[in-house]
């Protein structure tokens, strides 16, 4: 008797169906894949230097956009607000419309900041804007 009572068990126990709980893992799989949202990430496009050698340009050719590390922005070698950072590249780009923008940094100035700049001077219209590190 104590045979029977252990077929039993080992039948009922190879019986347990596991298709029904896969299915539900694919359906949620499914909606959770149709109902994701791809959203595409805004940056600044950077151009990363290359070991060509570097074209020299004319010195009324390039608006300098100099940063230091305390945060103050010169423009063309004359102290400029944060918030006139535009408009002095706005006027620069009048005189020279194909002028390319040079943002100089400090190597200690704030890294958001220097986007900012960089924004600014995109927003004013430059077509080429370029970063560099300023010399030790």
């Amino acid at each position: 008797m104590i045979e029977r009572k252990h077929r039993k068990r080992s039948q009922e126990e190879a019986e347990i169906n596991i298709t029904p709980m896969l299915d539900i893992v694919f359906i949620m799989l499914i909606f959770f894949i149709v109902t994701t949202s791809f959203v595409k990430e805004l940056g600044v496009d950077l151009d990363r230097p290359s070991n060509a050698p570097v074209k020299e340009q004319k010195r009324s050719e390039v608006i300098p956009v100099r940063i230091d590390a305390n945060g103050q922005v010169f423009v063309e070698d004359r102290l400029v607000h944060v918030g006139a950072i535009r408009a002095n590249i706005v006027s620069g780009l009048a005189g020279k419309p194909d002028a390319t923008v040079v943002v100089i940094a400090d190597r200690n100035a704030d890294s958001g900041f220097i986007v900012t700049v960089v924004d600014q001077a995109r927003v004013a219209g430059a077509g080429k804007v370029s970063l560099a590190a300023a010399p030790r």
